[in-house]
């Protein structure tokens, strides 16, 4: 099989074009024409360019009017399921509200529902930096009519409610829509950065919600196991990790997590067990000698022990293990050995569970 060559174009977050569109909207505020293009500036401190759709300005009395501009978000080659995002600004004077720009979310932006995202429940699911470079953008056009009035901008996503539906934000209390993101400004195709943030950031919102539990998965189907073997305990609680077990425990100890699980199928684990905490199958080759010490506890011969150990792959070790009838006695032993290895590197920090289940969803283990 041919494997597809990833691309390498970047290209710009959604609170880099609501900036835009924003600064965009504004000008038409100030000169009753918007621009088809508009230069901005984005958090990193570069000028980019952006092309400006939908424009419109409304009313005849300056302090009354309106303005839209919208602009199309190009997320460059990351698959991103924001690619194409029509970003909308809607700006219009403020007569009591002098020197003061106010940030609103309109139809398709997410709203907080949850403690922990360093955003006022209730509000518009605005992150930080684009709220500033929003701000930033506005007043450096709108300085001298701000000594005069204030302004409000709302930003809108057309169809940002479908859009959040492909993302983990009703998991962090985000409901409604998208959340408008990006400390940069610039997406960078494939990142690593932007999930490890969210895994940190579902731990924050546990953590601010009280829990003393999180659940960390390496995946969709870990994480649809857990979710079925744990009905008791609260949607926050689950933490999509993926291959970022240290940062992601790192987090739990800085939160006060006091109760960890695990849900893993045999490759990661194994990658655990021997003292990984980036997971990533191109970081480090699993451990097949380990599996074959623990096939040996078990009970295996020494010739399945030396089968497994020349073997590439975890799932090798599982099967061989399941052939002699030993399935459940080998992942009981990993987990035990995975609970071992993360207890000496965070000593008397939490408790610490793990379930492991086959490539089916089936429960192999459950090892406190």
């Amino acid at each position: 099989m041919i494997k597809r060559k990833r691309g390498t174009r970047k290209g710009h977050t959604t609170g880099a074009n609501a900036a835009a569109a924003s600064r965009a909207a504004v000008i038409g505020l100030l000169t009753n024409e918007i621009p088809d293009k508009i230069e901005t500036v984005i958090p990193n401190g570069d000028h980019v360019s952006f092309v400006v759709h939908d424009a419109s300005v409304c009313g005849q009395i300056a302090h009354e009017k309106t303005a839209h501009a919208m602009c199309i978000k190009d997320a460059g080659d990351d698959p991103d399921c924001t690619d194409g995002a029509h970003i909308m600004a809607d700006v219009r004077w403020l007569d009591d509200h002098v020197d003061e720009v106010i940030l609103k979310g309109g139809e398709g932006v997410g709203v907080i529902t949850m403690r922990g995202l360093g955003l006022e429940v209730g509000g518009p699911a605005i992150n930080p930096v684009p709220r500033k470079n929003i701000e930033d953008n506005i007043r450096d056009i709108a300085s001298e009519c701000l000594k005069e009035f204030g302004i409000e901008v709302t930003i809108s996503v057309l169809d940002g409610e479908e859009m959040a539906k492909k993302t983990l934000n009703d998991r962090l209390g985000i409901i409604g829509g998208i959340s408008i993101l990006g400390t940069t400004g610039i997406v960078h195709p494939y990142s690593t950065a932007a999930f490890r943030a969210s895994v940190v950031q579902g731990i924050e919102v546990a953590a601010n919600q009280g829990q003393d539990t999180v659940v960390l998965t390496t995946g969709g189907r870990t994480e649809k196991f857990v979710i079925a073997s744990l009905p008791e305990l609260e949607p926050a609680c689950f933490v999509q990790m993926g291959d970022f077990l240290g940062p992601a425990l790192d987090t739990c100890q800085k939160e006060g997590i006091q109760h960890i699980v695990i849900g893993g199928m045999v490759g990661k684990l194994t990658k655990m067990a021997q003292g990984e905490v980036i997971t990533h199958a191109k970081r480090k080759a699993v451990n097949t000698d380990l599996l074959a010490e623990i096939a040996k506890d078990c009970g295996a011969d020494d010739g399945v022990c030396a089968e497994i150990s020349a073997a590439e792959t975890a799932r090798f070790a599982a099967e061989r293990m399941e052939d002699l009838g030993l399935a459940s006695a080998f992942h009981q032993a990993l987990a035990r050995r995975t609970i071992q290895t993360l207890s000496q590197r965070y000593v008397g920090v939490f408790s610490i569970r793990v379930m492991v289940c086959d490539f089916s969803g089936h429960c192999l283990a459950d090892v406190l």
